[in-house]
């Protein structure tokens, strides 16, 4: 009989245990470390009395660089174009997957000024919405003009062409380069 109450109440022990422990909107159960559970921090621009400053964002360690971030070591001079001309070179093989993408990137970024034939004469300026005609790509200029120079005016700009830099990766930069050179520049 008493062997028979035990394993009653170890069952009511460990149905109550069990119960006890569920967590849920209505029974929120037992925080033994809350600071962990509910976070004190401060928002990122709020005021923080941590710091002599104030200040709850910090500024980021001198000579760091964000993850997926290539620094472009040139300047948007005409001396550093013709440097990266010497320097860089396409890193990418000419292949049916890069060019396929070269063609997308192309289509999205530069067909409207650059023109579907990259002779210059895409809608922007053929509507008159721009007064200036943008440069041609199939000029026996950019026929002959390095990689690197393309390279450096695609990322920081040439002209009144802006930059590209944040808008592509460097990928796909020497990707729309690759499509530049086989399907628009072929005589």
């Amino acid at each position: 009989m008493i062997r028979y109450l035990l394993k009653i109440l170890l069952v009511i022990v460990s149905v109550s245990a069990l119960i006890s422990c569920d967590r849920d909107k209505n029974n929120p159960g037992y925080n033994y470390f809350p600071d962990m559970t509910y976070s004190r921090a401060y928002e990122t621009y709020t005021p923080n009395s941590n710091f002599a400053d104030g200040k709850t964002m910090r500024e980021p360690a001198e000579g760091t660089i964000p993850r997926g971030f290539l620094p472009f070591p040139y300047e948007k001079s005409e001396e550093d174009m013709i440097r990266a001309g010497k320097e860089l070179t396409n890193p990418l093989e000419k292949s049916d997957k890069n060019l396929e993408r070269g063609k997308l990137i192309f289509q999205r970024y530069c067909l409207q000024c650059h023109g579907e034939k990259g002779d210059g004469k895409g809608l922007l300026f053929t509507s008159g919405r721009y007064p200036f005609p943008p440069a041609t790509l199939i000029s026996e200029k950019m026929i002959n003009k390095p990689d690197g120079e393309i390279f450096h005016a695609v990322t920081l700009g040439f002209g009144i062409m802006g930059p590209h830099g944040l808008l592509l990766t460097p990928e796909d930069r020497w990707k729309v380069i690759l499509y530049i050179r086989d399907s628009l520049q072929v005589q």
